[in-house]
């Protein structure tokens, strides 16, 4: 359809309008609310069309209406696709001419963050025809160019809405939103309310800076009453915009995705997307790294989080279930460290549950601590409910007797009340109940007892139902990620052997929850299919053997059968619309793709099946894309064309690390084919840690010391970066190279180092690694050490004599590096050898001192103790470590540093003074300790010290500035740098923005963002 204006054009999109609204009449229940919308769109199209019969549009009305109008046709033609996707025409039985068939919906759930984007759409479009149907209405022409740039203004800041959201889902594309509306919509009425009420809830809630603590045993109720405690927080402060609520729900089926910088950088999108703009410090790390298509380091996320907390007058985090964050690699321990720093310095509130984990609990001494059970009178109000909606008579007439028993059974543990009525509500005759309620298991076994009478119930099915049940449980238990209704519908319907998938076989969504006997649930709002609580995953994990012994067999004939499908004949997708199209069709793709080698190693055998589908190259290629694909900067798409081609089958077994494949696979043939990047099955065997693989295919030949084309990296480099232990010492032993460099001029062991990998560390100094080797800045392995915070490492390298004040291309010894990057542990570990210059200055003129008032933490007294630093330093723009603390608002340090600084009026290059900084940047209290100081020495406030507008300052050579120094632009692992002060704080975005409170453009005027 092309649009100039017409009315056909218009009337062409009302039409469409409404046959999309019809055709959604008699959609399932997850349809609702769009199709509400539709009808919205609907009304408002014909609105307007009522008006403009009466009245003639202007060009500038015309003008301003056919965007919106062609927006509105394009996201009418995408839910057209969407009702052909999910319904299909069954035919009649009838002798009438006019209705020969009537639509059926698939019982197929569509995906939420596909109704998400849809239906935002549809919204902002009846917002803007709505606000243009006002202005015809109250005869308020749009014929001036004014009222339409107020239209098309409309449509900025719906563009500018638009990019925010693309910068805060590559912060994280997780949302707990949909989590916790899951989790309160399952709270009966009223539970809970003893939480709000306690005196130590109140007390935490009514004084900032305080932690609340509350372990429970497990099912004690905890995710429930935290989703509750949201809920109040949430509407209490809903209105108050100084207020800023972030949550996050661990859980143990998603330890890849909940490391501690993705947990970190979830609350930094929560408390971004309350903001009326989107902070400058989360715009110019999302600039720093989109280019290169990299992900911000854990410091860079703990900076911009305490950056945007500290706008907010109070910041409540709420944590729940911390016992399920991974606690490999450090995860949890740095997450809690990181949010305890946070508190630290923005006195934030804390909120956080756990099981009673030692390692935990540990961490929270000295916080208020308020233990949850399940209370008695949730317990009964829970039972209540539960007997009224099964309409038994049995239960109604017994109902006191079933919630004392079960109530009393229960003893602080919720889900026990669940899982025993389960057991009660399916006997027919009294006496079967009562000896139930008789026999009621206790204890810290009363689960294991519970879930095998689960399983006997399921047992008791008919032969189908028993076979769908133990299907069921044993997908949602095996599988690497939280499982959607609709992937494990279309895993359900795959049959062996077939070319596609027969939608007939597609098994009923009632059909698959109620078969397993209360055991599993979906969260309505995210679509996930999952066992009730993780007790269950925990007796499932158990009891496998039992249950279903070859459950890792079974799927990994799924998944490889599912990829073996005609409809991956052509291979790789050719552009991302092609390959999104794909991923949307086919359901299971995605999953399959990424996980049939993960379950196929966990198989007791290698079965014929993977060993088929690993002799068709077409299919082959195209689950390679799926798997390597990685998420584009716009978005929710997929980058699809930046992933290898040329992948063969035993490429793709190496990576999985299915040694029995790459055994059958490689035989007499080349063991080192290459795809187009020049990576061979031995660098994708070493990138991902699989031993055994790459000592069969060192075995067969295969060249220790290939290189890959984009980073010139070897397997040593790669196994190095990724801190696999086991096969550095495999690749050792086989005499791999030690001081090889890649493009960027990093050894294994400066990538070891970088990467906090200690063992690693260890193994290749034990070697005989060059341990003051460079890479291409100038940094040696306990420089970048040092600079990232990884005290273990630091601790290591000095104790093997790495030289200390060694310094990199931009004047930056370890000690810099440790104080720039705020990291106190390490500047200790430093200072402690009694043989470092604790004042020595980088190329930007700056000390350690300057750095540690900037960020405004102990480690500016950590400093001063050593008796070696000078207080009135200034860097080569004369900003004194009194002026750094003044702007950046740290009360404590300013404080301490007036105590023994004389540069309490030293002016910069531009004029500024420690008190102008306080002024400008908005630190009235700042201020007013600055001011009382000048009162005890007599000093009369001066106009220059008072902050201006506008700014005018000499002519440099550098295009720009940034608002410390002269700005000029240099690359350094693919981020801008500032190459005057070699600040990688402060970044560049349009023009010569950056992330603090001013800048200075090309001609040299200060601007005010």
């Amino acid at each position: 359809m092309s649009f100039g204006f017409s009315v056909g054009d218009f009337v062409a999109v009302l039409q469409m309008a409404n046959t999309i609204r019809d055709r959604f009449i008699g959609a399932p229940e997850q349809f609702k609310a769009i199709s509400n919308e539709v009808t919205g769109l609907s009304n408002v199209l014909r609105d307007i069309e009522s008006v403009q019969s009466q009245q003639e549009l202007t060009d500038w009305q015309k003008n301003a209406l056919v965007p919106v109008l062609k927006e509105c046709h394009t996201v009418l033609v995408a839910l057209g696709k969407v009702v052909d996707e999910n319904c299909y025409l069954k035919p009649l039985n009838s002798h009438s001419f006019r209705d020969k068939s009537r639509r059926i919906w698939k019982r197929v759930t569509w995906e939420p963050a596909e109704v998400q984007e849809l239906r935002s759409r549809v919204v902002l479009n009846i917002g803007l025809l709505s606000a243009f149907n006002g202005s015809l209405i109250s005869k308020v022409t749009l014929g001036t160019k004014d009222e339409v740039e107020r239209l098309h203004t409309r449509q900025d800041m719906r563009e500018r809405h638009e990019e925010h959201q693309t910068i805060l889902d590559w912060l994280t594309p997780i949302d707990y939103a949909a989590q916790q509306q899951d989790f309160i919509s399952r709270r009966q009425a009223g539970t809970g309310q003893w939480l709000l009420n306690s005196d130590e809830f109140q007390t935490w809630l009514n004084t900032d800076n305080q932690t609340l603590f509350c372990p429970g045993i497990p099912g004690a109720g905890k995710t429930i009453l935290t989703a509750v405690a949201i809920n109040d927080l949430t509407t209490r402060f809903q209105n108050d915009p100084g207020v800023s609520i972030a949550y996050l729900y661990c859980n143990f089926r998603r330890k890849d995705e909940q490391k501690a910088q993705d947990l970190l950088a979830s609350l930094l999108k929560q408390l971004s997307e309350e903001r009326s703009s989107l902070p400058d410090s989360v715009k110019s790390l999302y600039n720093k790294h989109k280019e290169k298509r990299t992900r911000p380091s854990l410091d860079e996320i703990s900076r911009a989080l305490q950056s945007v907390a500290s706008a907010y007058s109070r910041v409540i985090i709420i944590v729940d279930a911390l016992d399920e964050c991974q606690a490999s690699d450090g995860c949890r321990m740095t997450f809690l460290t990181e949010i305890f720093s946070l508190q630290t310095k923005t006195r934030a509130n804390l909120f956080a549950t756990s099981r009673f984990i030692p390692d935990i609990t540990e961490k929270f001494n000295g916080s208020t601590i308020f233990e949850i059970r399940a209370h008695d009178k949730d317990v009964r109000q829970y039972l209540d409910s539960r007997i009224s909606q099964s309409g038994q008579k049995l239960l109604e007439t017994h109902r006191e007797e079933i919630k004392t028993e079960i109530t009393k059974a229960v003893d602080g543990m919720f889900l026990l009340a669940q899982l025993h009525f389960e057991s009660v509500s399916t006997k027919k005759t009294l006496k079967k109940m009562k000896d139930v309620l008789k026999n009621l298991p206790t204890g810290p076994k009363a689960y294991d007892y519970a879930y095998e009478e689960a399983m006997k119930r399921i047992g008791a099915h008919d032969t189908d139902s028993e076979e769908l049940a133990k299907q069921v449980l044993s997908w949602i238990t095996c599988s690497k990620r939280p499982l959607s209704v609709s992937e494990l519908q279309y895993a359900l319907a795959v049959e062996v052997d077939k070319a596609e998938l027969d939608e007939e076989n597609l098994p009923q969504l009632e059909d698959m929850v109620s078969v397993c006997a209360g055991l599993v649930t979906i969260d309505e709002e995210s679509s996930i299919i999952r066992l009730v609580h993780y007790t269950t995953q925990e007796y499932f994990e158990r009891t496998q053997r039992q249950w279903f012994p070859d459950a890792q067999t079974n799927i990994t004939i799924v998944c490889v059968s599912y990829l073996s499908f005609d409809e991956f004949k052509s291979g790789i997708c050719e552009n991302d619309e092609e390959f999104e199209q794909r991923l949307q069709l086919n359901k299971l793709y995605d999953y399959a793709a990424h996980n049939w080698g993960h379950h196929a190693r966990q198989a007791s055998t290698l079965c014929r099946d993977v060993i088929e589908f690993l002799q068709k190259q077409a299919q082959v290629e195209a689950s390679s894309q799926a798997l390597i694909a990685v998420k584009r900067w716009s978005g929710h798409r997929k980058y699809s064309q930046n992933v290898p081609k040329q992948m063969t089958s035993l490429h793709l077994a190496a990576y999985f690390g299915v040694d029995e494949a790459v055994q059958f696979l490689i035989g007499s043939d080349n063991p080192d084919p290459e795809d187009n990047y020049g990576q061979t099955p031995l660098l994708w065997a070493t990138m991902n840690g699989h031993e055994a693989v790459v000592k069969l295919l060192l075995d067969k030949g295969a060249e220790l010391e290939t290189k890959d084309i984009e980073y010139s990296q070897t397997p040593l480099s790669w196994a190095a970066i990724n801190g696999h232990e086991v096969v550095v010492k495999l690749l050792l032993d086989k005499g791999a190279e030690l001081e090889t460099k890649d493009n960027y001029g990093r050894t294994p062991l400066l990538w070891a180092a970088r990467n906090e990998h200690e063992a690693v560390v260890k193994q290749l100094l034990d070697k005989g690694a060059e341990l003051e080797t460079k890479d291409n800045y100038g940094r040696t392995p306990l420089s970048r050490a040092a600079k990232d915070g990884y005290e273990a490492v630091v601790k290591l390298l000095l104790d093997n004599g790495a030289e200390l004040e060694t310094k990199d291309n931009y004047g930056r010894t370890p000690l810099l590096w440790a104080a720039q990057n705020g990291h106190e542990a390490v500047l200790k570990l430093l200072l402690a050898t009694g043989e470092i210059d604790a004042d020595v200055k980088g190329s930007d003129g700056r000390t350690p001192l300057w750095w540690a008032a900037r960020h405004g933490d102990g480690a500016v007294k950590l400093l001063l103790a050593t008796d070696r630093v000078n207080v009135d330093s200034v860097d080569r723009y004369n900003s004194t470590p009194l002026s750094i603390a003044a702007r950046m608002g740290h009360r404590d340090v300013v404080t301490f540093l007036l105590s023994q600084s004389l540069s309490l009026t030293v002016k910069d290059n531009f004029g500024r003074t420690p008190l102008w900084w306080a002024r400008r940047a908005g630190y009235p209290y700042i201020a007013d300790l600055l001011l009382e100081k000048y009162k005890e020495n007599g000093i009369l406030i001066q106009e220059d010290d008072l902050p201006t507008t506008i700014i005018s300052v000499p002519s440099d050579e550098s295009s720009g500035y940034c608002d410390i120094c002269v700005l000029g632009i240099s690359e350094e692992d693919s981020y801008y740098h500032c190459r005057v002060c070699n600040n990688g704080d402060f970044d560049i975005c349009e023009g010569c923005f950056t992330m603090n409170a001013y800048c200075l453009d090309q001609s040299h005027t200060l601007i005010k963002k």
